[in-house]
C-alpha cells in the first residue's frame, strides 16, 4: 500500500469514532429510532398504531395519556366551527408533532372515535396546516359529553379551503385511535 493509502487508513481509524458521535448527537443513529416511548401512567386517551417507528406496548402501538400528550407541547387554534355557536379557542397538540413523536411513516391516517365513526386524513394535512388534537376548548378540558377527550380541529378560519364538508368530516371528535397507513 502506498504512503498516501496508509495515511488515509490511519486518518479514517481516528476520524470514525468522532464521526459516529456526530451522527449520534444529530439524532441520525439507527439505534435511537428504536427507543421506546415511556408507558402511560394515567388513563389512555389515544392509541396510535400502524406504520410507526416508536411504541410503548408489546403489540407495537403507542399509547398516550393526557400528561404524555401535554408534554409534547400545546398550541392554540382560535376558530369558528360548524358545531359551535361562537368562535372557540382550542388548545391541543399539533398533529404533526404527534406523528413525529411516533415516527409515523405512512401517507394517511384512519381516525376512529369512541362511537366507531371513522375518517381518513391525509398526513399532508398535518404538514400543511396547524391541525391539532384538541384537549381543551375555551379553557375547559374536553370530555366525552362535549366532543372530547380529543377532537381533531383544523384552523378553519385561517384558510377558506378548510371550510368544506370534506374537511369537516375529518374533524373526528371523541377520538380514541389513529392508525398510520
Amino acid at each position: 500500500m502506498s504512503r498516501i493509502g496508509q495515511a488515509l487508513c490511519r486518518w479514517m481509524r481516528r476520524a470514525m469514532p468522532a464521526l459516529a458521535i456526530m451522527v449520534a448527537v444529530a439524532g441520525l443513529w439507527p439505534a435511537r429510532a428504536a427507543e421506546p416511548l415511556p408507558p402511560p401512567q394515567g388513563d389512555v386517551l389515544l392509541t396510535v398504531a400502524g406504520q410507526i417507528g416508536r411504541s410503548n406496548s408489546k403489540n407495537g402501538e403507542a399509547r398516550f395519556d393526557r400528561a404524555m400528550l401535554e408534554k409534547l407541547g400545546l398550541t392554540e387554534v382560535v376558530t369558528s366551527t360548524p358545531w359551535h355557536p361562537k368562535v372557540m379557542r382550542f388548545e391541543g397538540v399539533l398533529l404533526r408533532t404527534l406523528l413525529s413523536e411516533v415516527q409515523a411513516r405512512g401517507s394517511s391516517l384512519l381516525a376512529t372515535a369512541h362511537n366507531d365513526y371513522t375518517a381518513r386524513l391525509p398526513v399532508q394535512d398535518a404538514e400543511r396546516h396547524d391541525v391539532i388534537l384538541a384537549l381543551r376548548a375555551d379553557d375547559r378540558d374536553l370530555t366525552l359529553r362535549d366532543m372530547g377527550p380529543i377532537f381533531i380541529i383544523y384552523p378553519y378560519d385561517h384558510d377558506r379551503t378548510l371550510k368544506a364538508d370534506g374537511i369537516y368530516a375529518r374533524s373526528v371528535w371523541q377520538l380514541r385511535r389513529l392508525e398510520v397507513r
